[in-house]
């Protein structure tokens, strides 16, 4: 049965980072059942390209490319690859994120480092390096923020520190690069179930219920639920949102400053 994703993103082209597994690899296949052509980009060799292999296997277009965000270089050598292989870019989503759970004087120099050269730098590299080959005018950028960038969340100190700047990049940006007809955009996931972070961040089947409870909607959220979000960003229905911090999360950013695991 057909639905209103398909064919919504007929003839455009996408490139999502960070999209081995998860939130990411979900965007991506959403993206590419709408039918879009699709790059998607992680630092495992062998996780992306089982990742592009499963959507090629629908039926759509993608290519994989093994890089890690951290290297501003290789980025813009992945980007050039994916316009050589499929065109401008009509839709970039950037989503590589790092995480641990640590009180603020356990985190080491070398872990602050990593998760602000992931998540706040690696948004810097993607955005910058994919900005020449973006479709101007008519592209949509969309990052992937958390809860922990509006509230000061405990044992999170790195990650409220770059995803907060990382946001604030997503505003700026949007301002700048509104007048060549870009827009840029955030989503703020909440606890979405059968993810690699939510099972790091609530490694307990307690923990998870409590997070399930932890918002108005009484539940997880579906990955389904957020890539759908991103299909209606990048579509020309949301022609007129830019510079949008927009939670999906049940709620919860509702309620203020939360802990992890709920």
């Amino acid at each position: 049965m057909a639905t209103f994703r398909d064919g919504l993103l007929a003839g455009k082209t996408a490139f999502v980072a960070g999209a081995s597994s998860g939130i990411n690899l979900q965007i991506a296949t959403r993206l590419a059942q709408a039918g879009a052509a699709v790059t998607v980009l992680s630092r495992s060799p062998e996780k992306i390209e089982a990742a592009a292999a499963g959507i090629r296997a629908t039926g759509a277009k993608c290519i994989g490319i093994a890089q890690d965000v951290r290297d501003h270089d290789g980025v813009g050598a992945a980007f050039a690859k994916a316009a050589d292989t499929h065109g401008e870019i009509d839709i970039l989503v950037s989503g590589a994120a790092g995480n641990f759970v640590a009180p603020f004087n356990g985190i080491s120099y070398n872990g602050f480092r990593a998760v602000i050269d992931i998540d706040l730098v690696g948004c810097y590299n993607v955005m910058r390096q994919g900005f020449q080959h973006l479709r101007k005018p008519g592209a949509s950028v969309i990052t992937i923020s958390a809860p922990q960038s509006l509230h000061p969340y405990p044992f999170q100190a790195h990650v409220n520190a770059a995803k907060a700047g990382a946001d604030m990049l997503v505003k700026t940006i949007a301002v700048e690069w509104g007048p060549q007809g870009v827009r840029v955009n955030s989503i703020i996931p909440g606890p979405i179930a059968d993810t690699e972070g939510m099972n790091r961040l609530a490694p307990t089947p307690e923990a998870m219920a409590k997070s399930a409870k932890g918002n108005p909607m009484q539940r997880l959220g579906t990955k389904d639920e957020v890539a759908d979000l991103a299909l209606f960003l990048c579509s020309d229905a949301a022609a007129y949102i830019t510079g949008a911090i927009i939670p999906c999360d049940g709620g919860l950013c509702l309620q203020g400053a939360g802990r992890v695991g709920g």
